[in-house]
């Protein structure tokens, strides 16, 4: 196709990393779906080729830093030169921030962090000799927002946000933009493991003043669609004068912080 578009993705099993493959590949972007669980990677891979979309599976662990210089390779042996990198793999391991184990610490760190690094540093070289490119790193709005039981989380997507925006700083000059969706609370199975029954969405809804987290002004938990939509804009040529930007989505919840 002239003028296609080719994009990496991070994530891309499963919630907002699926939705957002979906999201590029019906406008016509030949996409690279990257996650670390090969099942659930093919499985939804071949959904999303029987759509009649460009896809194409990439197993890799964006925690090593050769894997995801390989993966870049890969994909522009495949597919081309890539055009935008979409960083949503990720994962959350709560526990009270005085007693999380040193394990808990460091696997959060190093995929929603040291992942976003790896993955992010691989396009950067790719797409620098080309003077063109765009990333977009998912993020949270915990990124900027204190929650008990979630310091590793909130540290990491911290990281994450920040090492994004000062790598946006620096390729600015290159023509390529780096901005962060941070989104609230999706229907995703990272939100479901935090329910322990039914009263899970209402009480995502109506906040917990016990634990300092404010509600859903909106009334509606995220779809993944939600959030994928706008890291698409952020990508776009509609985006074409946002760098180093924050677009969060989560209804309200942190009050326009």
């Amino acid at each position: 196709m002239s003028g296609r578009k080719v994009a990496l993705v991070t994530g891309a099993a499963g919630g907002i990393g699926l939705a957002v493959v979906r999201g590029l590949g019906q406008q016509g972007t030949a996409v690279a779906a990257v996650d670390n669980d090969a099942t659930a990677l093919e499985e939804s891979t071949q959904k999303l080729i029987a759509e009649g979309l460009e896809v194409v599976p990439v197993l890799t662990d964006v925690r090593s830093p050769d894997e995801a210089e390989a993966a870049f390779d890969t994909v522009q042996a495949r597919l081309g030169p890539v055009d935008q990198l979409v960083n949503a793999a990720g994962i959350m391991r709560p526990g009270k921030a005085w007693e999380l184990d040193e394990h808990a610490w460091e696997e959060s760190l190093a995929v929603n962090a040291t992942g976003v690094f790896t993955m992010s540093r691989a396009a950067a070289r790719h797409m620098v000799p080309r003077s063109s490119g765009a990333i977009v790193t998912v993020a949270s709005n915990a990124a900027g927002t204190a929650r008990t039981r979630f310091a590793a989380y909130c540290a990491s997507k911290a990281a994450a946000a920040m090492y994004t925006k000062c790598l946006g700083l620096e390729l600015a000059e290159h023509g390529i933009r780096c901005n962060v969706v941070a989104p609230g609370s999706t229907d995703t199975p990272m939100l479901h493991s935090l329910w322990s029954d039914g009263s899970g969405p209402r009480a995502t809804l109506d906040g917990d003043p016990e634990a300092f987290r404010v509600g859903i002004p909106l009334r509606r938990i995220a779809s993944p669609d939600d959030v994928a939509d706008s890291v698409v804009f952020l990508l776009s040529d509609r985006a074409a004068h946002i760098t180093m930007h924050t677009l969060t989505v989560d209804g309200g919840a942190t009050l326009g912080t």
